[in-house]
């Protein structure tokens, strides 16, 4: 006799039998037992889960004569009188099997109908069974939504399919529904330690586990991966066989990753890929190993009660409780989600090592270290003393404190001929930073801002007159000289609103309603004629529509954006350029602070208003209202869209 396949030899012969698809058997069973029988039924899930196995072990149930001639419909079919070994061997004439992908045409659904109309032969029920009914074309599903909705007392309709989205909704709606769920690696490895036994095959438990998680849901492939297995071991399954066979990856390199990682040390990542390489072990299984490994560090991070629950048998389990105490919790989600995602850049890479490299090294560009810290405060930190050259002279205000918000950013510094004792050279001369502690003076009614204008002399109402003059100008001999910011009073537009939390990058703004204000009433009017006038456009429009405008004088506006990345360029020159074309001869200054009251702001809050007077609108209609009393009906959200002013 020829060999049977594990996968073919061991196919459950009844619903006993079946494993890790109980929720199924429990409902067929009393369905079974209490005579509430269905005409179609249709059992959807992935390949080798038990689906073509289910619909005979029910074609069984339905027509089982018993031992002794006798037997009804039961959940529990003999297996032994002629309709049982007719199903099993696959000729009992009163079942039939249709693959659907093959026979997908409306011929061949009419042809099986035709049966339909004959009662059955030798059995209880004529029973259809349809495999990969989704390939079935629409012609062969409305051919058979009539015979389907009502069939003959004697006929069952049994559909499986691996994609349930695919089949018509008219077709779902006429049959019973059960999904046969992928199967545990665990119950998988109990199953296959019960059929290796039964062939009195020696199997290693942590070469069973290795089939297990490889089949990844499906029995069937387990038993299949099993059969190799045996053969490429010699009768035998060992865990070094079974991985050389699976390509899988030894949790050795994987730990030895891991560990590296943990510690900061990008030389023994670098070597242990090399290694996988020289070995010629796959890039993806190492990272869907990783992946597995970091989902139970995690898991022990945030639940350390749940090891006592971790595999006993697990040789490695000591191990991944020490670097779950050694990698971070923040970085282990961080390197998961590296691992996870860098599985899709493997085949981007011309060299799938290169780009395993690559994804590794991710988490130490990432990863904060000692040196990374002290190098950032050491860029961070004032200088002083003669560390400082006049020529990094700061205004004052961003020198005491780099946290306090908003920081303006100068445009540029005037320098006026001021007499004074002789001093030392320009070159030499130094400015004392204030101490990081000091606290920054409380804000006075005037802010200066640096200024840079032709030279003239200029009498203002409201101060003492200044004198501004270009750096190239010439200095009377015989007096000294030094320079100095020349201070421009803007108004003071109050304290600045505290900013709680710097948003990510890509991060939506929330919808925030824009605190009302003079100057935002005059900044949003004159936004809008230039919008309207097309005078400003792309980045120098989002300049305008983003910014505050904080305090204006007479020469000189103050705007205020959240975001720096609008400042960049020539864009404010070219916001002020357009300015001129409504009379405003002004200069721009830009600080980076929170923005209350911007023109995107208004224009948001007054679609967000109409948004809800819509919905509002269509809430408060009697039809709708009507229509979601008494036929349950709901507005789906999202679906509104407000038009026109």
């Amino acid at each position: 006799m020829s060999y049977v396949v594990l996968a073919r030899k061991y196919r459950p012969r009844n619903f006993t039998e079946m494993v890790g698809q109980e929720h199924v058997v429990q409902a067929l069973s009393n369905a079974l037992t209490t005579q509430r029988l269905h005409h179609a039924y249709l059992f959807t899930g992935t390949r080798g889960v038990g689906k073509t196995t289910v619909s005979r072990i029910l074609a069984k149930s339905l027509n089982c004569l018993g031992a002794d001639g006798q037997g009804g419909i039961t959940a529990e079919p003999c297996g032994v009188c002629q309709a049982c070994t007719d199903i099993d061997a696959g000729r009992f004439v009163d079942y039939t099997e249709l693959d659907a992908a093959s026979n997908r045409g409306v011929d061949e659904v009419q042809a099986l109908l035709e049966q339909a109309v004959y009662k059955p032969v030798q059995g209880r029920f004529k029973v259809f069974m349809i495999d990969e009914v989704h390939m079935l074309t629409g012609h062969a599903f409305n051919a058979m939504l009539k015979t389907l909705e009502e069939p003959p007392e004697y006929l069952k309709f049994v559909l499986a399919t691996t994609d349930p989205q695919k089949v018509p909704v008219t077709v779902l709606s006429r049959c019973l529904q059960f999904n046969l769920r992928p199967m545990a690696p665990e119950t998988v490895l109990q199953h296959l330690a019960q059929v290796l036994q039964a062939e009195s095959v020696p199997a290693e438990t942590l070469a069973l586990r290795l089939i297990s998680r490889a089949a990844r849901g499906s029995m069937r492939d387990a038993l299949s991966l099993t059969d190799q297995a045996i053969a490429f071991g010699g009768g035998q399954l060992q865990e070094a066989t079974v991985r050389q066979m699976l390509g899988a990856v030894d949790r050795s390199y994987v730990l030895r990753l891991i560990d590296g990682l943990a510690r900061g040390d990008g030389a023994t990542v670098v070597d242990t890929i090399d290694s996988l390489r020289l070995n010629g072990l796959n890039a993806a299984s190492t990272l869907e190993e990783m992946t597995g490994l970091l989902q139970r560090m995690a898991v022990l991070q945030a639940v350390p009660e749940r090891l006592a629950l971790q595999e006993s048998d697990d040789p490695d389990t000591p191990e991944i409780v020490r670097l779950a105490h050694a990698l971070p919790a923040d970085e282990t989600q961080l390197l998961y989600s590296l691992c996870l995602h860098g599985r899709a850049e493997l085949g981007l890479a011309p060299d799938e090592y290169a780009a395993l490299t690559m994804v590794l090294l991710r988490l130490l560009a990432f990863k904060p270290s000692q040196t990374a810290t002290g190098a950032a405060a050491e860029k961070k930190t004032l200088k002083s003393g003669a560390e400082a050259p006049v020529a990094e002279l700061q205004p004052f205000a961003a020198l005491a404190s780099r946290s306090v918000a908003p920081v303006v950013r100068p445009v540029a510094v005037v320098a006026a001929p001021v007499a004074s004792a002789p001093v030392a050279p320009l070159a030499a001369a130094t400015v004392q930073a204030p101490p990081a502690s000091r606290p920054v003076p409380a804000a006075s009614a005037t802010k200066t801002l640096p200024a840079a204008e032709p030279a003239h002399f200029e009498e203002d109402a409201d101060g003492p007159p200044w004198v501004e003059e270009p750096d190239d100008a010439p200095l009377d001999e015989g007096v000294q000289t030094s320079r100095r910011v020349v201070e421009v009073p803007v108004r003071d537009p109050g304290p600045a609103p505290r900013l709680d939390r710097l948003r990510d990058p890509g991060e939506a703004a929330p919808m925030r309603e824009p605190v009302l204000s003079a100057e935002g009433d005059f900044w949003f009017d004159a936004i809008q004629q230039l919008a309207k006038a097309e005078t400003i456009t792309a980045l120098v429009r989002e300049l305008g529509l983003q910014s505050q405008l904080v305090a204006r004088d007479a020469d000189q506006w103050l705007l205020r954006v959240e975001r720096e990345s609008l400042n960049q360029g020539n864009t404010r020159e070219r916001l002020s350029a357009a300015l001129k074309t409504l009379g405003h001869e002004i200069r721009l200054v830009v600080e980076i602070g929170p923005v209350e009251d911007s023109a995107a702001l208004r224009l948001a809050a007054e679609a967000a208003r109409r948004q809800r007077e819509a919905e509002q609108i269509i809430r408060d209609d009697p039809f709708v209202q009507t229509m979601m009393r008494d036929f349950g009906g709901k507005i789906v959200p999202g679906t509104l869209k407000a038009t026109g002013a």
